[in-house]
């Protein structure tokens, strides 16, 4: 629900959902979508999650052609998702934050002019980035992580990034989930979308 609350705060309004656990209930609670203004796919994966990688791949064919924003479900921010753009002969680029205190070593390091590079001070993947389909170019339909093809592409120089250094929250955890809710009720996060689809019945 935070994930949809910061789509549509920023123009999203066509969204792919991929399901696997809880699969039913996440159906029951997004609905079509029309309640939060989006319109909704649902890509089922079945009992067994198909990863980051996998899932992906299998809801290619609603995502067209072109450059699409992934978004983690399981993540929030306030990054300004409309104004990301994919650099000229990047074939991903990604938003990375300061590393939280349970993933102190991070991900990803970049160079000075924004690709990822292997030296450098490394920093948290967001969950959150744009995706050409081409960087799915030659994988099989099933369960696969996506980071083996980000370093792929980092190796050949077409993955890019940027750091953003505003809000991200790693929901994660039910207790992550939990201490998110409340500093959205208390406002103390400002994100008025999100608040307002935070208020809505689970």
């Amino acid at each position: 629900r935070h994930a949809a609350g910061a789509l549509l705060q920023q123009g999203v309004r066509e969204v792919v959902v991929n399901l696997s656990w809880q699969a039913a209930a996440l159906r029951g609670h997004l609905g079509d979508g029309s309640r939060f203004g989006l319109a909704l796919q649902f890509s089922d994966e079945g009992p067994v999650a198909l990863e980051v990688g996998g899932g992906i791949h299998r809801a290619l064919p609603w995502l067209g052609p072109g450059p699409f924003l992934v978004v983690n479900g399981d993540v929030w921010t306030d990054c300004p998702l409309a104004a990301l753009s994919l650099p000229a002969g990047s074939k991903a680029h990604l938003v990375l934050v300061p590393n939280p205190d349970h993933h102190p070593r991070g991900d990803f390091a970049l160079d000075a002019a924004g690709r990822v590079a292997g030296d450098g001070p490394r920093r948290t993947y967001a969950g959150v980035g744009l995706l050409v389909p081409q960087l799915f170019a030659g994988c099989a339909p099933g369960r696969f992580p996506l980071k083996p093809l980000l370093d792929r592409a980092a190796a050949r120089g077409e993955l890019t990034g940027e750091v953003y250094d505003g809000g991200w929250f790693d929901v994660g955890t039910p207790a992550r989930l939990a201490v998110l809710d409340a500093l959205l009720a208390r406002g103390e996060l400002s994100h008025p979308s999100l608040a307002a689809v935070t208020a809505a019945p689970r």
